[in-house]
């Protein structure tokens, strides 16, 4: 017998989806086999039987499981291959584990770590009984958000609820049912280390039904993991960042995605896709529901839930004696108000003092790590550059060295210049780093803390959040990392350095994202804790709806400003977008192989296609990135124009992209 099989591994350029092998076996669309190719053997997907052909074929070296991938699972290989214009070799390497032709070792009773809490890694027998009395109260408001999810016609449903509104509680609740009926369940959440929180309340609930994936996982580990799911017959509950999704569960019964808004949900390299709409996809295969729960929904899924009446809102928070914080925005033009600190307003100031005489804390927030984003010369311009991605240097002070925040590299910090030799070299900016070397200058007794990138290898978060929880630290200082999910009973003040900071990037989703992280930030005080909570928003666009709107929680005033603006930009959710873009060792032939992509699309008719411009990270190592952005009302329209266009090594395509600052 014959069968084609997808290898779990692109063979060069040659851009082969599928090969033919022989075996003695009967095998099913969807097993897992071992097939030799070239000089390895490697895993591969069974896809259909077919008629010996032409040419001498090789045998399939064996069958991996007996169980073959779930129906959903091998369906989505396909999908995941035609919408997103992914070689089907790429997406098998990212359903399946790594090492799956590897014999492992099995691990006893060793125990993963995770926040505070921990799971045993054998333990896959189910601990809940449809029997026991639920434990997950509901008030009036989510018994009602619950009630129109069951009665949502719809696979996918949108949750938009207030931060504090009780999200969590309708998460369980919809588990605990699918659980019952039989149903395994997977919760997708943006990163476990930042969201454990809700991942702690799962466990705590659901107890042996859980398990987790997350990225401190070995690949035996997630191998072995992934291999009991798929012979395990017990109902489960996965959680996971979107890699979650491929785990292989039998009669899959819901998907949940939190924070939904998150960035993170889009796989940026190849294959690339975006998991809410995989999850979107895979509950229509499976007539399932797919709840995406955020408190800032992206506009885009904002508008289609809205206009499939998928919709659900949470408007109120659950626990009745939290008020909202007080907000103060801080003219950062006026500087009569900031006589204390170039950074820090009087005003917060006044308050973090406050803060420290009655023990409550302080959380900073500046998305943006290090001392100093720019060193230059003041004599003739020079600008310290990374020379792998050519993009600014950050200076950090407490190692005194200049750190590429892309790809790491690091350089001394120059005494004169490299060019002019001038001593007139300035560092322009500031990072999270200079705004703690400040506090600890105006503050000598507080214990501060802070959160970033650059701490991940010293301490793990996990720690550092318990410590902060429990009240170790006075002042908090960080990026986005700590503007997400956090609960910290002591907080009361939050200061943000810089509001509109990331509001002139280059980038349609600017204003969305700036929005998104000030809600979120805004959203850690005023839950119910303290009495009081105030928040300080510095900014230079007091007047700026993504400012504005956020500092009274009006996501219904911010998406219609936004939604009025897409579509007269024909941007989503109005029209499909794709992005292309071409790497070549000199600029010259960069441009030039760009111009005649451009030529090829603009002959398709429903394609709209914009000048060649330079991509957001112009120059690296490989050379030099120019770009093309694709609009169109159909999405057949767009993916007939990308299909059409000759494959050459240094052309990617993105479809569908949440930002077009990604490579």
């Amino acid at each position: 017998m014959f069968y084609e099989v997808i290898p779990a591994k692109l063979i060069g350029q040659s851009h082969v989806d599928v090969l033919t092998y022989s075996s003695e076996e009967n095998l099913k669309p969807g097993n897992l086999v071992l097939i030799p190719l070239r000089s390895s053997k490697i895993p591969g997907v069974v896809v259909k039987k077919v008629e010996q052909p032409e040419f001498k074929v090789k045998p399939i070296e064996k069958l991996l499981y007996n169980e073959p991938l779930p129906s959903h699972l091998f369906k989505s290989l396909f999908w995941l291959s035609d919408y997103y214009l992914n070689p089907l070799p790429s997406v098998a390497s990212a359903i399946l584990p790594n090492g799956l032709e590897k014999t492992r070792r099995n691990i006893v009773s060793r125990s993963r770590h995770v926040r505070g809490f921990e799971t045993k890694l054998g333990s896959f027998r189910p601990d809940f009984s449809s029997e026991e009395k639920s434990q997950i109260p509901l008030n009036p408001a989510q018994k009602q958000a619950l009630e129109r999810i069951e009665n949502t016609k719809t696979a996918t449903k949108l949750l938009f609820g207030v931060t504090g509104s009780g999200k969590t509680n309708i998460y369980l609740k919809l588990a605990e049912n699918a659980l019952k009926a039989h149903r395994s369940v997977i919760l997708l959440v943006p990163e476990i280390a930042l969201t454990s929180q809700l991942v702690q309340v799962f466990e705590q609930t659901f107890k042996n039904n859980i398990v987790l994936l997350h990225s401190r996982q070995t690949d035996r580990e997630r191998h072995q993991i992934w291999e009991k799911v798929l012979k395990s017959e017990q109902p489960e509950i996965i959680i996971g960042p979107r890699s979650a999704l491929f785990a292989p569960v039998k009669n899959l019964g819901l998907i949940i995605i939190d924070e939904a808004h998150e960035s993170s949900y889009y796989q940026e390299n190849t294959p690339k896709y975006s998991s809410t709409r995989l999850a979107s996809q895979i509950a229509s295969i499976l007539n399932i529901p797919c709840i995406l729960g955020t408190a800032t929904p992206l506009v885009s899924d904002y508008y289609l839930a809205k206009k499939m009446n998928a919709l659900i809102e949470l408007k109120t928070k659950a626990k009745k004696e939290a008020h909202p914080a007080k907000v103060s925005i801080i003219d950062l033009k006026d500087r009569s108000l900031f006589s204390k600190n170039r950074y820090f307003s009087t005003p917060l100031l006044n308050a973090i003092k406050n803060n420290l005489e009655n023990h409550h804390q302080t959380l900073i927030f500046h998305n943006r790590r290090g001392s100093a984003p720019l060193t230059i010369c003041e004599n003739c311009g020079y600008e310290a550059l990374c020379p792998n991605c050519f993009l600014p240097l950050n200076l950090h002070l407490d190692t005194y060295k200049l750190i590429c925040h892309a790809c790491g590299h690091t350089e001394k910090v120059p005494l004169n210049c490299p060019e002019c030799h001038s001593e007139k070299i300035v560092h322009k900016g500031f990072g999270t780093k200079l705004l703690e070397t400040e506090l600890k200058k105006l503050f000598p007794s507080a214990k501060i803390i802070r959160f970033d990138a650059d701490n991940k290898k010293s301490e793990t978060l996990d720690a550092l959040y318990e410590q902060v929880k429990n009240g170790d630290y006075d002042i908090i200082i960080g990026t986005q990392t700590v503007a997400k999910g956090l609960d910290l009973p002591l907080l009361a003040t939050v200061g943000i350095a810089q509001a509109d900071a990331g509001l002139s990037l280059p980038d349609f989703a600017s204003e969305e994202h700036t929005f998104e992280l000030l809600t979120q930030v805004i959203g850690r005080v005023g839950r119910g804790h303290l009495s009081t909570a105030n928040v300080f928003i510095q900014t230079y666009q007091e007047n700026h709806p993504a400012i504005t709107c956020a500092t009274t929680s009006d996501y219904e005033t911010f998406s219609d400003y936004l939604l009025k603006n897409r579509k007269l930009a024909k941007l989503p959710p109005f029209s499909y977008l794709a992005k292309i873009s071409i790497t070549y060792k000199t600029e010259q032939t960069a441009l030039k192989y760009i111009k005649l992509y451009q030529k090829e699309l603009k002959k398709f008719p429903k394609i709209s296609v914009s000048a060649p411009t330079p991509a957001f990270h112009e120059r690296s190592t490989s050379g030099y990135t120019w770009q093309l952005v694709l609009k169109s009302p159909s999405r057949k329209a767009l993916s007939d124009a990308l299909n059409s266009l000759k494959k050459s090594p240094g052309l990617k395509i993105t479809i569908d992209p949440p930002s077009l600052l990604i490579s």
